[in-house]
């Protein structure tokens, strides 16, 4: 196997382990400001005022606007023709205001004087036919006058139709990737980074500096080139670019520099801690404190340890230490670091026990390898009678069947699948709940335009078929989501990134940054909120779906640089990237339930057992088990497991008929460091 792998900022000695809270705080700029999208000038013309045949101006349901709206007959021809006036020619986009309440798609044919520009629009349902939403398609007009028809293509005509908004046609061409960056002046905490220019058809707004899936920072579009401060000395920082336009659109990412930064010339170590005390536990926490360390330049941080992983690190001395496991036993230590990365002596070790656990839906009582010999399991999804599972590799594209025993054997490959040497690649897998008649399974994964849903036929040994159900995700090396699961209602959710554009995440006519609903025959769900594919939008990386015991969704995200979150979902909320990270007070924007900090944390996929949510996660290295208080839409107190013990952790799913748990690490890939076929899946049970 060859793989094109970049490696995490590290420092010898500690591979995998992410130092991004090294950078002085200047880098962690919000993902607002020069990539809001530009507002362009429409013109409406309301249908009651068109010419209308085989339909009739109604006012019998509510918001529309102007003095009624346009009833097509239920017949296949019936049509709303508005006469418009282009100042030039050339293109505009056509936006349809429309309502549905049936469940069927109504389509319709755009024709511009007399021909047909679009065939087949669809106009899927909407809530009700008091739920208005807007469809938009563009057309190339004459200068002057301009005949639009909307044709209903069916016997069922055409939906209700309020009005339509004739302006420009949205910039949405991206500008061209970067060039390759290098760097310069290279310091013990900081450098200059260069790139080459990208071109756009409008021109290059701003250029955004990533380090792997998290942004740094951002500089003019007429600037290629960057001094960074703040970095940590001897270390290897995965740096890429993205150019971005006015409208926000943004380039397919750079090619990647590893930049190292120079050996600090502090090589003396802060002193030992003095005494480290205990003061109050509880069943998950425990109240620490311990004395000061000095050092010739400065103590920047505390870390305080199990052994030597970390569980939380401070500025100061002393500490709350949150999301310990009930009833269990600790040693803990605490050690000093400088800002060159030299460690101090550890002080003594405690120990402790937390207290007795709460009665509220079991916990992780044991834990046994499955399988081993993985690289990079991404996505795992039990068939109907719990017997095997199917598992996906991500950069080999190859999906596997493994039994509950272990045994695994490779069933095929998924076609035209790429990598984005990042996170894209092969990714989510689900079965079809009525797979004993079908025999359909389902995939997410990257292609050369962008990232798709692909359907296949898998009956029981090899897989064979393949049909694209969904594309127009947009890809980048970050960011590309990845998720699929069906809900009680047999519908298939999906979740997509943002493609390291945050605005896309806000617009709800894109399908990244979202969770989408779809029909398994690729068609939006009927019923979602805005009439297309999107079921919730705001969302930064999600990569975690599962379904509690009242059919309710819950979702795991990627944070930048502060918050990742745990949210529950609902039809149509907004769940506030990029203009909120963690809790926000933003009025229309949905808060999470749980947050964490990104050191702890970057979640990947959740499972639900016994009412309690089983986060994992990648940067973390943990376990979190979140439980839900009863039938609320609250959670209670958030306890960590497994804590840098086997590494990254990445898809979590439940095992049929117990209370059990499948787990898999990714310790193989570009983050972690390790060889492949280093990864494994292991069995977590649940007493």
């Amino acid at each position: 196997m060859n793989h094109t792998r970049s490696k995490r900022a590290r420092t010898p000695g500690r591979p995998g382990r992410t130092l991004l809270y090294g950078l002085s705080l200047a880098l962690a700029l919000p993902l607002i400001g020069l990539s809001a999208t530009v507002a362009r000038a429409a013109t409406d013309y309301q249908a009651e005022n068109a010419v209308i045949s085989q339909g009739a101006v109604a006012t019998n349901h509510a918001g529309y606007t102007g003095t009624g709206f346009v009833d097509y007959t239920n017949v296949k021809g019936s049509y709303v023709e508005f006469t418009v006036s282009a100042a030039a020619a050339g293109t505009s986009s056509l936006t349809f205001r429309y309502a549905n309440g049936t469940a069927v798609d109504r389509p319709m044919d755009i024709s511009v004087s007399g021909t047909v520009v679009a065939s087949g629009v669809s106009f899927p349902a909407t809530a009700d036919w008091d739920t208005w939403v807007t469809k938009s398609v563009d057309v190339r007009l004459a200068a002057g006058s301009n005949k639009i028809r909307a044709t209903a293509t069916t016997d069922n005509g055409g939906p209700n139709l309020d009005r339509i908004s004739v302006g420009a046609a949205p910039d949405t061409q991206a500008p061209s990737r970067p060039g390759r960056p290098a760097c310069s002046a290279i310091t013990e905490n900081g450098l200059t980074l260069t790139w080459g220019a990208s071109t756009d058809n409008v021109g290059v707004a701003a250029y955004d500096i990533y380090e792997h899936g998290n942004k740094l920072t951002e500089t003019d579009g007429s600037s290629t080139s960057r001094v960074l401060t703040g970095l940590s000395p001897d270390t290897t920082y995965d740096l890429t670019v993205i150019g971005r336009d006015a409208a926000g659109n943004a380039s397919p990412a750079s090619p990647a520099v590893d930049c190292t930064t120079a050996k600090s010339t502090d090589t003396t170590p802060p002193t030992r801690p003095g005494t480290l005390k205990v003061g109050e536990v509880t069943a998950n926490s425990a109240e620490l404190s311990w004395g000061a360390a000095t050092d010739d330049r400065g103590v920047v941080a505390y870390d305080i340890r199990s052994g030597t992983a970390v569980y939380k690190t401070v500025t100061g001395t002393a500490a709350s230490l949150t999301g310990l496991a009930c009833a269990s036993p600790y040693a803990l230590n605490v050690v000093a670091r400088d800002a060159a990365g030299n460690v101090s002596e550890a002080s003594n070790t405690v120990d402790l026990t937390t207290k007795a656990c709460a009665t509220d839906g079991g916990v992780p009582s044991s834990i046994a390898t499955v399988s081993s010999g993985w690289t990079i399991p991404w996505g795992a999804y039990w068939m109907p009678d719990g017997l095997s599972a199917l598992v996906t590799e991500r950069d080999d594209f190859r999906v596997w069947k493994v039994t509950k025993d272990g045994t695994k054997t490779q069933v095929g490959t998924v076609p035209n699948a790429v990598t984005t040497d990042g996170e894209g690649g092969l990714m989510g897998v689900a079965v079809d709940p009525d797979w004993a008649a079908n025999h359909y399974v389902y995939f997410m994964h990257t292609a050369s335009e962008g990232n798709r849903v692909v359907r296949m036929t898998y009956n029981g040994s090899s897989l064979t078929g393949y049909t694209v159900l969904l594309q127009g995700i947009k890809k980048n090396r970050y960011h590309n989501g990845g998720r699929l699961a069906f809900g009680p209602d047999g519908y298939l959710y999906v979740s997509t990134g943002e493609a390291q554009t945050p605005d896309l995440a806000q617009d709800k006519n894109s399908l990244n940054g979202k969770i989408l609903r779809m029909t398994t025959d690729g068609r939006a769900a009927p019923g979602n909120p805005f009439g297309n594919y999107v079921y919730s939008y705001g969302h930064r990386n999600p990569q975690g779906l599962a379904f509690d015991r009242n059919g309710r969704l819950w979702e795991a995200e990627f944070g930048n640089s502060s918050k990742d979150e745990l949210n529950l979902i609902k039809p149509g909320g907004n769940y506030g990237w990029p203009t909120c990270e963690g809790a926000c007070d933003v009025s229309g924007m949905t808060n999470p339930k749980k947050t964490w900090n990104v050191s702890e944390a970057s979640p990947s996929a959740i499972a639900i057992v016994r009412n309690v949510v089983y986060m994992a996660s990648l940067r973390g290295e943990r376990l979190w088990r979140i439980p839900i208080n009863g039938d609320t839409e609250n959670v209670g107190t958030a306890t960590a497991y497994y804590v840098g013990t086997y590494g990254r952790l990445r898809t979590v799913v439940k095992v049929p008929g117990a209370d059990q748990l499948w787990l898999s690490t990714t310790n193989a890939d570009n983050n972690g460091g390790e060889a492949d076929g280093a990864d494994k899946i292991f069995r977590v049970s649940i007493d």
